[in-house]
């Protein structure tokens, strides 16, 4: 089990890493049987790198944890060999949008979406399991359940990583801080904006998860108290990620009437503070704003064209489902 820290270009990197290698091995003229002996060979299958590049009829050595050859391993020596004929084969897929951080601690197995093949859990968004007050590690007992009932061990999100790693899990695990979670640790529930002490005490605990190895800022912002931040509090945040090489990853401020308008938010956090911008699971909710989806892919597009480093994730279904806090107004919820 690993923990990954990632910079803005970590998936384009590896990628175009393991692309190379399998279209150099697919390149190169048979040559003698290898000598190594691998631990396991995976042969027979489909191989497709993430690259976007047709599969390739490639063997799969490894040796340890590690894949050490990709080619004609017929002749190899293997303890184990798995016959893929007819299978994809596929690096492990990532679960950018992950909620098993509780879950696993329950389970750490995380079979749900082991047996679908995510071998990446990516959480934070909006919310992260750290850094934590003692207020906050109160109010999130107190809304436990009898099922999804643990003990809180940590305080840090370093902390909250180093327990699932000692805990034992299966899948690799990596996080975001959420912006909502900086928020509540100096404003708590309030709907005002930081003054400038309080701000900077935001960007310090930010700063502090960056260096314990968060991917970068995740916000929510069709929920309290993460609705409550402004554009010039979130690119504050986002600036100090940005040092690190990270991320500003949002689940959009609207999804219906206002959702190009968001997305332009999302465009001018990225731009003000220079780093990369993922719009968390796009979609245009309700049937008047179907239309308004290509608009937003436009806008993207542009964006990229005009040199921004944006991206976005969608679900791979048709249907969602969020909680009744969605729909209420802010002021309700404030406090």
């Amino acid at each position: 089990m690993l923990r990954f820290s990632l910079c803005k270009s970590r998936f384009n990197r590896i990628c175009l890493f393991i692309a190379c290698l399998v279209l150099a091995s697919c390149a190169a003229p048979k040559q003698a049987a290898p000598k190594i002996v691998f631990d396991t060979i995976i042969e027979g299958g489909t191989v497709f790198d993430g690259s976007g590049a047709p599969g390739q009829r490639v063997d799969i050595g490894i040796a340890g944890q590690r894949v050490t050859a990709l080619g004609d391993l017929s002749m190899a020596k293997a303890d184990q060999r798995i016959d893929a004929a007819g299978k994809i084969v596929t690096p492990g897929f990532i679960n950018v949008l992950s909620w098993a951080d509780e879950s696993l601690i329950l389970d750490g197995r995380g079979l749900s979406d082991l047996h679908q093949g995510v071998t990446l859990e990516i959480f934070g968004e909006g919310w992260s399991q750290g850094p934590l007050t003692d207020v906050m590690k109160a109010q999130k007992r107190a809304a436990m359940t009898d099922d999804n009932r643990y003990e809180i061990r940590w305080s840090s999100l370093d902390e909250y990583l180093r327990y699932l790693e000692g805990k034992g899990v299966s899948p690799n695990i990596a996080s975001f801080v959420g912006a909502a979670t900086i928020r509540m640790n100096v404003l708590g529930q309030g709907n005002r904006k930081p003054n400038a002490e309080e701000l900077s005490r935001m960007q310090a605990l930010v700063d502090t998860a960056m260096r314990e190895g968060a991917l970068g800022v995740g916000s929510a912002l069709i929920y309290a108290p993460g609705s409550f931040a402004d554009t010039e509090e979130l690119i504050a945040l986002a600036s100090v990620a940005g040092k690190y090489g990270g991320s500003y990853i949002s689940h959009l401020r609207s999804e219906g009437e206002q959702f190009l308008e968001a997305l332009d938010e999302l465009i001018a956090i990225t731009k003000a503070a220079g780093v990369h911008g993922e719009a968390y699971h796009l979609k245009a909710a309700g049937l008047a704003n179907w239309p308004k989806m290509a608009q937003a892919i436009a806008r993207i597009e542009a964006a990229r064209a005009g040199g921004l480093d944006i991206s976005a994730n969608m679900y791979t279904y048709t249907a969602g489902a969020t909680g009744l806090d969605a729909a209420m107004p802010p002021w309700v919820q404030a406090d």
